[in-house]
Protein backbone atom coordinates (compact mmCIF):
# COMPACT_ATOMS: atom_id res chain seq x y z
CA UNK A 1 0.00 0.00 0.00
CA UNK A 2 1.53 3.37 -1.07
CA UNK A 3 1.43 6.21 1.31
CA UNK A 4 -0.96 7.80 -1.12
CA UNK A 5 -3.16 4.50 -1.14
CA UNK A 6 -2.92 4.64 2.62
CA UNK A 7 -3.80 8.81 3.54
CA UNK A 8 -6.50 9.04 0.86
CA UNK A 9 -8.21 5.98 -0.42
CA UNK A 10 -11.58 5.41 0.26
CA UNK A 11 -12.13 1.79 0.78
CA UNK A 12 -10.54 -0.58 2.31
CA UNK A 13 -10.41 -4.75 2.12
CA UNK A 14 -10.98 -5.15 5.37
CA UNK A 15 -14.15 -3.39 4.93
CA UNK A 16 -15.72 -4.23 1.67
CA UNK A 17 -18.68 -6.08 3.17
CA UNK A 18 -17.17 -9.30 2.11
CA UNK A 19 -16.37 -12.70 4.02
CA UNK A 20 -18.38 -14.90 6.27
CA UNK A 21 -20.87 -13.75 8.38
CA UNK A 22 -20.47 -10.07 7.15
CA UNK A 23 -24.24 -9.26 8.14
CA UNK A 24 -22.82 -8.95 11.80
CA UNK A 25 -19.11 -9.20 11.32
CA UNK A 26 -17.51 -6.19 9.67
CA UNK A 27 -13.57 -7.25 10.12
CA UNK A 28 -11.88 -9.36 11.63
CA UNK A 29 -8.02 -8.99 13.38
CA UNK A 30 -4.89 -10.60 15.25
CA UNK A 31 -1.99 -8.30 16.44
CA UNK A 32 1.26 -9.74 18.11
CA UNK A 33 3.09 -7.40 20.69
CA UNK A 34 6.76 -8.50 20.15
CA UNK A 35 10.19 -7.02 21.63
CA UNK A 36 13.74 -7.11 21.15
CA UNK A 37 16.00 -8.82 23.67
CA UNK A 38 18.60 -6.68 24.06
CA UNK A 39 17.07 -3.16 24.27
CA UNK A 40 14.72 -1.45 26.72
CA UNK A 41 11.08 -1.04 26.26
CA UNK A 42 10.16 1.70 23.92
CA UNK A 43 8.67 4.08 26.43
CA UNK A 44 12.06 3.64 28.69
CA UNK A 45 14.28 3.84 25.35
CA UNK A 46 16.20 6.58 24.19
CA UNK A 47 16.09 7.89 20.57
CA UNK A 48 19.47 6.11 19.46
CA UNK A 49 17.92 2.76 20.66
CA UNK A 50 15.18 3.21 19.39
CA UNK A 51 16.83 3.69 16.02
CA UNK A 52 18.74 0.28 16.43
CA UNK A 53 15.44 -1.58 16.62
CA UNK A 54 13.89 0.56 13.50
CA UNK A 55 17.01 -0.33 12.18
CA UNK A 56 16.73 -4.25 12.87
CA UNK A 57 13.40 -5.28 11.89
CA UNK A 58 13.92 -2.96 8.47
CA UNK A 59 16.82 -5.20 7.63
CA UNK A 60 14.70 -8.02 7.95
CA UNK A 61 11.85 -6.65 6.45
CA UNK A 62 13.07 -8.63 2.38
CA UNK A 63 13.03 -11.31 4.38
CA UNK A 64 9.24 -10.92 5.64
CA UNK A 65 8.30 -9.39 1.98
CA UNK A 66 9.74 -12.93 -0.15
CA UNK A 67 8.16 -15.16 2.61
CA UNK A 68 4.71 -13.75 2.33
CA UNK A 69 4.77 -12.72 -1.57
CA UNK A 70 4.14 -8.87 -0.59
CA UNK A 71 5.70 -5.74 -0.99
CA UNK A 72 5.74 -3.32 1.90
CA UNK A 73 6.07 0.56 2.01
CA UNK A 74 7.66 2.08 4.85
CA UNK A 75 5.55 5.20 6.17
CA UNK A 76 7.97 7.07 9.05
CA UNK A 77 5.86 8.86 11.55
CA UNK A 78 7.96 11.32 12.02
CA UNK A 79 8.09 12.50 8.45
CA UNK A 80 4.22 12.97 8.35
CA UNK A 81 1.97 15.64 9.47
CA UNK A 82 -0.27 15.37 12.54
CA UNK A 83 -3.51 15.10 10.36
CA UNK A 84 -1.65 12.18 8.33
CA UNK A 85 -0.69 10.43 11.97
CA UNK A 86 -4.13 10.60 12.31
CA UNK A 87 -6.20 9.71 9.21
CA UNK A 88 -3.67 6.26 10.24
CA UNK A 89 -5.49 5.72 13.33
CA UNK A 90 -8.86 6.53 11.80
CA UNK A 91 -7.77 3.95 9.21
CA UNK A 92 -6.53 1.44 11.92
CA UNK A 93 -3.06 1.42 9.74
CA UNK A 94 -1.39 3.03 12.97
CA UNK A 95 -2.73 3.15 16.44
CA UNK A 96 -2.99 6.38 18.76
CA UNK A 97 0.86 5.14 20.50
CA UNK A 98 2.30 5.58 17.17
CA UNK A 99 1.33 8.82 16.27
CA UNK A 100 1.87 10.56 19.62
CA UNK A 101 5.26 10.05 19.48
CA UNK A 102 6.71 9.67 16.21
CA UNK A 103 9.98 9.87 16.36
CA UNK A 104 11.85 6.87 15.39
CA UNK A 105 8.49 5.06 14.90
CA UNK A 106 7.13 3.74 11.51
CA UNK A 107 4.41 1.88 9.98
CA UNK A 108 5.27 -0.95 7.78
CA UNK A 109 2.40 -1.98 4.67
CA UNK A 110 1.54 -4.83 2.87
CA UNK A 111 0.55 -3.90 -0.74
CA UNK A 112 -3.56 -4.35 0.47
CA UNK A 113 -2.74 -2.77 3.69
CA UNK A 114 -4.19 -6.07 5.79
CA UNK A 115 -0.86 -6.64 6.92
CA UNK A 116 0.56 -3.79 8.90
CA UNK A 117 3.95 -3.77 11.55
CA UNK A 118 4.10 -0.79 13.56
CA UNK A 119 7.56 -0.50 15.14
CA UNK A 120 8.67 1.21 18.26
CA UNK A 121 4.90 1.64 19.57
CA UNK A 122 4.14 0.44 23.06
CA UNK A 123 6.11 -2.61 22.02
CA UNK A 124 9.20 -2.45 19.74
CA UNK A 125 7.04 -4.67 17.27
CA UNK A 126 3.08 -4.95 16.69
CA UNK A 127 2.27 -7.35 13.89
CA UNK A 128 -1.51 -6.55 12.96
CA UNK A 129 -3.68 -8.55 10.40
CA UNK A 130 -6.67 -8.22 9.28
CA UNK A 131 -9.64 -9.82 7.19
CA UNK A 132 -13.18 -8.82 5.96
CA UNK A 133 -16.40 -10.65 7.92
CA UNK A 134 -15.72 -13.71 10.82
CA UNK A 135 -12.27 -14.83 9.85
CA UNK A 136 -9.90 -15.31 12.24
CA UNK A 137 -8.26 -17.87 10.84
CA UNK A 138 -6.16 -16.26 8.27
CA UNK A 139 -5.32 -13.60 10.13
CA UNK A 140 -3.56 -15.65 13.34
CA UNK A 141 -2.11 -17.50 10.15
CA UNK A 142 -0.37 -14.74 8.43
CA UNK A 143 1.00 -13.02 11.85
CA UNK A 144 2.51 -16.28 13.43
CA UNK A 145 4.31 -16.46 9.97
CA UNK A 146 5.86 -12.88 9.65
CA UNK A 147 6.67 -14.23 13.06
CA UNK A 148 8.04 -16.92 12.40
CA UNK A 149 10.30 -15.20 10.05
CA UNK A 150 11.65 -12.24 12.36
CA UNK A 151 12.43 -14.92 15.39
CA UNK A 152 14.42 -17.16 13.10
CA UNK A 153 16.47 -13.35 12.37
CA UNK A 154 16.48 -11.63 15.94
CA UNK A 155 16.58 -12.39 19.48
CA UNK A 156 12.74 -12.16 21.06
CA UNK A 157 12.39 -11.31 24.58
CA UNK A 158 10.88 -14.56 25.47
CA UNK A 159 10.75 -16.48 29.17
CA UNK A 160 9.99 -19.80 29.99
CA UNK A 161 7.67 -19.32 32.55
CA UNK A 162 5.98 -15.96 31.27
CA UNK A 163 6.02 -16.35 27.78
CA UNK A 164 6.16 -13.13 25.45
CA UNK A 165 7.72 -9.94 27.39
CA UNK A 166 5.62 -6.83 26.70
CA UNK A 167 5.74 -3.23 27.77
CA UNK A 168 1.71 -4.18 28.76
CA UNK A 169 1.77 -6.23 31.57
CA UNK A 170 -1.82 -7.62 30.19
CA UNK A 171 -0.07 -8.81 26.81
CA UNK A 172 2.28 -11.11 28.60
CA UNK A 173 2.11 -14.88 27.51
CA UNK A 174 1.12 -15.28 23.72
CA UNK A 175 1.31 -10.87 23.10
CA UNK A 176 -2.01 -11.81 21.24
CA UNK A 177 -4.93 -9.88 20.70
CA UNK A 178 -7.98 -11.27 18.58
CA UNK A 179 -10.79 -8.71 17.49
CA UNK A 180 -13.66 -8.57 15.36
CA UNK A 181 -16.08 -5.32 15.22
CA UNK A 182 -19.71 -6.37 15.36
CA UNK A 183 -23.10 -4.47 14.04
CA UNK A 184 -25.49 -5.47 16.81
CA UNK A 185 -28.76 -3.05 15.75
CA UNK A 186 -30.61 -6.16 17.20
CA UNK A 187 -29.44 -6.32 20.61
CA UNK A 188 -29.38 -2.65 21.05
CA UNK A 189 -32.62 -2.12 20.00
CA UNK A 190 -34.17 -5.13 21.95
CA UNK A 191 -32.50 -4.00 24.84
CA UNK A 192 -30.19 -6.75 25.27
CA UNK A 193 -26.75 -5.59 24.40
CA UNK A 194 -26.27 -5.10 28.48
CA UNK A 195 -26.34 -9.02 28.68
CA UNK A 196 -23.39 -9.55 26.46
CA UNK A 197 -21.49 -6.89 27.96
CA UNK A 198 -21.94 -8.40 31.46
CA UNK A 199 -21.29 -12.13 30.04
CA UNK A 200 -18.40 -11.17 28.03
CA UNK A 201 -15.74 -10.63 31.16
CA UNK A 202 -16.45 -14.19 32.59
CA UNK A 203 -15.46 -15.22 29.15
CA UNK A 204 -12.47 -13.84 29.43
CA UNK A 205 -13.33 -11.13 26.96
CA UNK A 206 -13.84 -7.67 26.74
CA UNK A 207 -16.21 -5.52 24.59
CA UNK A 208 -16.81 -1.84 24.34
CA UNK A 209 -18.47 0.61 21.72
CA UNK A 210 -16.16 1.62 18.64
CA UNK A 211 -17.90 4.77 18.48
CA UNK A 212 -18.83 7.19 21.46
CA UNK A 213 -19.03 10.74 22.39
CA UNK A 214 -18.02 9.87 25.95
CA UNK A 215 -21.68 9.97 27.21
CA UNK A 216 -23.38 7.94 24.37
CA UNK A 217 -22.31 4.86 22.32
CA UNK A 218 -23.74 5.50 18.61
CA UNK A 219 -23.71 2.94 15.26
CA UNK A 220 -24.34 -0.30 16.98
CA UNK A 221 -20.82 -0.87 16.35
CA UNK A 222 -19.10 -3.12 18.90
CA UNK A 223 -15.43 -4.83 19.32
CA UNK A 224 -14.95 -7.98 21.08
CA UNK A 225 -11.55 -9.10 21.93
CA UNK A 226 -9.70 -11.25 24.33
CA UNK A 227 -8.71 -10.14 27.77
CA UNK A 228 -6.12 -13.60 29.23
CA UNK A 229 -2.87 -13.77 27.12
CA UNK A 230 -0.84 -15.38 29.44
CA UNK A 231 -1.51 -19.55 30.11
CA UNK A 232 -3.00 -20.33 26.53
CA UNK A 233 -1.97 -20.82 22.85
CA UNK A 234 -2.68 -18.62 20.31
CA UNK A 235 -5.20 -20.79 18.90
CA UNK A 236 -7.15 -21.03 21.99
CA UNK A 237 -7.53 -17.91 22.55
CA UNK A 238 -8.83 -17.14 19.15
CA UNK A 239 -10.95 -20.35 19.29
CA UNK A 240 -12.42 -19.03 22.40
CA UNK A 241 -13.06 -15.49 20.62
CA UNK A 242 -14.56 -17.48 17.62
CA UNK A 243 -16.80 -19.63 20.37
CA UNK A 244 -18.17 -16.29 21.58
CA UNK A 245 -18.79 -14.40 18.33
CA UNK A 246 -20.88 -17.43 17.66
CA UNK A 247 -22.85 -17.37 20.33
CA UNK A 248 -23.16 -13.78 19.46
CA UNK A 249 -24.50 -13.70 15.87
CA UNK A 250 -27.12 -16.38 16.91
CA UNK A 251 -28.41 -13.99 19.33
CA UNK A 252 -28.03 -10.86 16.97
CA UNK A 253 -29.92 -12.72 14.15
CA UNK A 254 -32.77 -13.67 16.62
CA UNK A 255 -33.58 -10.60 17.63
CA UNK A 256 -33.50 -9.11 14.08
CA UNK A 257 -36.44 -11.43 13.27
CA UNK A 258 -38.22 -10.33 16.15
CA UNK A 259 -38.04 -6.97 14.93
CA UNK A 260 -38.77 -7.47 11.43
CA UNK A 261 -41.80 -9.46 12.70
CA UNK A 262 -43.07 -6.81 15.73
CA UNK A 263 -42.18 -3.62 14.33
CA UNK A 264 -41.78 -3.68 10.24
CA UNK A 265 -43.39 -0.82 9.49
CA UNK A 266 -41.75 1.23 12.24
CA UNK A 267 -38.83 -0.60 11.04
CA UNK A 268 -39.09 0.04 7.41
CA UNK A 269 -39.90 3.37 8.04
CA UNK A 270 -36.75 4.21 9.98
CA UNK A 271 -34.77 2.36 7.38
CA UNK A 272 -36.03 4.49 4.56
CA UNK A 273 -35.73 7.40 6.41
CA UNK A 274 -32.29 6.65 7.49
CA UNK A 275 -31.58 5.71 3.50
CA UNK A 276 -33.25 9.35 2.06
CA UNK A 277 -31.12 11.29 4.70
CA UNK A 278 -27.91 10.05 3.66
CA UNK A 279 -28.68 9.86 -0.12
CA UNK A 280 -29.64 13.32 -0.13
CA UNK A 281 -28.13 15.16 2.73
CA UNK A 282 -26.02 18.45 2.31
CA UNK A 283 -25.06 18.64 5.73
CA UNK A 284 -24.14 15.60 7.82
CA UNK A 285 -22.50 15.12 11.57
CA UNK A 286 -19.95 12.08 12.22
CA UNK A 287 -22.78 11.20 14.91
CA UNK A 288 -25.66 11.58 12.53
CA UNK A 289 -23.80 9.60 9.75
CA UNK A 290 -23.07 6.46 11.62
CA UNK A 291 -26.69 5.80 12.90
CA UNK A 292 -28.35 6.27 10.09
CA UNK A 293 -25.47 4.10 8.58
CA UNK A 294 -26.78 1.32 11.09
CA UNK A 295 -30.50 1.86 10.28
CA UNK A 296 -29.86 1.15 6.21
CA UNK A 297 -27.14 -1.62 6.90
CA UNK A 298 -29.75 -3.29 9.17
CA UNK A 299 -32.11 -2.82 6.44
CA UNK A 300 -29.96 -3.69 3.33
CA UNK A 301 -29.53 -7.21 5.46
CA UNK A 302 -33.49 -7.99 6.70
CA UNK A 303 -33.42 -7.27 2.99
CA UNK A 304 -36.41 -4.28 3.35
CA UNK A 305 -34.30 -2.10 1.07
CA UNK A 306 -31.73 -3.15 -1.81
CA UNK A 307 -30.59 0.46 -2.62
CA UNK A 308 -27.62 0.44 -0.71
CA UNK A 309 -24.70 -1.60 -1.40
CA UNK A 310 -23.02 -3.63 1.35
CA UNK A 311 -19.37 -2.39 0.02
CA UNK A 312 -20.60 1.06 0.39
CA UNK A 313 -20.40 0.66 3.93
CA UNK A 314 -16.75 0.84 4.38
CA UNK A 315 -16.55 3.82 2.34
CA UNK A 316 -18.86 5.36 4.28
CA UNK A 317 -17.66 4.54 7.75
CA UNK A 318 -14.12 6.26 6.50
CA UNK A 319 -15.91 8.85 5.38
CA UNK A 320 -17.68 9.95 8.65
CA UNK A 321 -14.03 10.20 10.45
CA UNK A 322 -13.02 14.40 10.58
CA UNK A 323 -9.08 13.44 9.90
CA UNK A 324 -10.01 11.88 6.87
CA UNK A 325 -12.28 14.53 5.37
CA UNK A 326 -9.90 17.11 5.94
CA UNK A 327 -6.39 15.53 4.98
CA UNK A 328 -8.76 14.35 1.66
CA UNK A 329 -9.72 18.20 1.22
CA UNK A 330 -6.02 18.94 2.00
CA UNK A 331 -6.67 21.74 4.82
CA UNK A 332 -6.75 21.12 8.48
CA UNK A 333 -8.25 24.34 9.39
CA UNK A 334 -11.91 23.76 7.80
CA UNK A 335 -15.02 24.75 9.83
CA UNK A 336 -17.42 22.37 11.28
CA UNK A 337 -19.93 23.17 8.16
CA UNK A 338 -17.27 22.66 5.87
CA UNK A 339 -16.78 19.27 7.34
CA UNK A 340 -19.97 18.42 7.65
CA UNK A 341 -21.00 19.15 4.28
CA UNK A 342 -17.85 17.26 2.67
CA UNK A 343 -19.17 14.44 4.97
CA UNK A 344 -22.66 14.50 3.06
CA UNK A 345 -20.60 14.71 -0.40
CA UNK A 346 -18.55 11.52 0.11
CA UNK A 347 -21.65 9.86 2.03
CA UNK A 348 -23.49 10.65 -1.61
CA UNK A 349 -20.85 9.54 -3.28
CA UNK A 350 -20.42 6.21 -2.32
CA UNK A 351 -23.75 5.19 -2.15
CA UNK A 352 -24.19 5.76 -5.84
CA UNK A 353 -20.74 3.96 -6.29
CA UNK A 354 -22.15 1.01 -4.48
CA UNK A 355 -25.51 1.12 -6.60
CA UNK A 356 -23.27 1.47 -9.84
CA UNK A 357 -21.34 -1.57 -9.12
CA UNK A 358 -24.13 -3.51 -8.02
Amino acid sequence: MTKEEALKGKSLSWLSGKGGESDVVLMSRVRLARNLKQFPFPNRADFAQLLSVRTQIEQVMPSVAQGLGEDFEALSMEELTPLERRVLVEKRLATSALAKKPQHREVLLAAGGEISLMVNEDDHLRIQCLAPGFDLDTPLEKALQVDDIIESQLDIAFDEKMGYLTAVPTNLGTGLRATVLLHLPGLVLTKNIGNVESIAPQLGLAIHSRYSDGQENYGCLYELTNQLTLGFSEKALVDNLKSAVKEIIAHERKARKALALYMKDRLEDEVWRAYGTLRYARLLTEKETLELLSWVRLGVNLRLISEAAPESFGEILLASRASFLQNLAENENMSKNEIDRLRAEQVRKALVHGQEEN
